[in-house]
């Protein structure tokens, strides 16, 4: 389970879609950017391949409820 989810736009102008995103999983920190897509782009401490199926539903549903909402 992902703790202490956070995200914040890329671009100063928010209706300009990307959102850097930065959680806790098995007392790491990863972070990276959420694109309009859907695609995840890891930018520090990239999860191991078997957690990253898990973590990217995780960060779909998350970004949905606070972003798409």
């Amino acid at each position: 389970m992902l703790t202490h989810f956070q995200f914040k736009p890329l671009f100063e102008n928010k209706n300009i879609p990307g959102w850097n995103f930065s959680f806790y999983f098995k007392k790491q920190r990863y972070s990276g950017i959420y694109h309009q897509s859907g695609k995840i782009e890891w930018t520090a401490n990239t999860p191991e391949q078997d957690d990253i199926d898990v973590l990217t539903s995780q960060i779909h549903e998350l970004m949905l409820y606070h972003v798409y909402e």
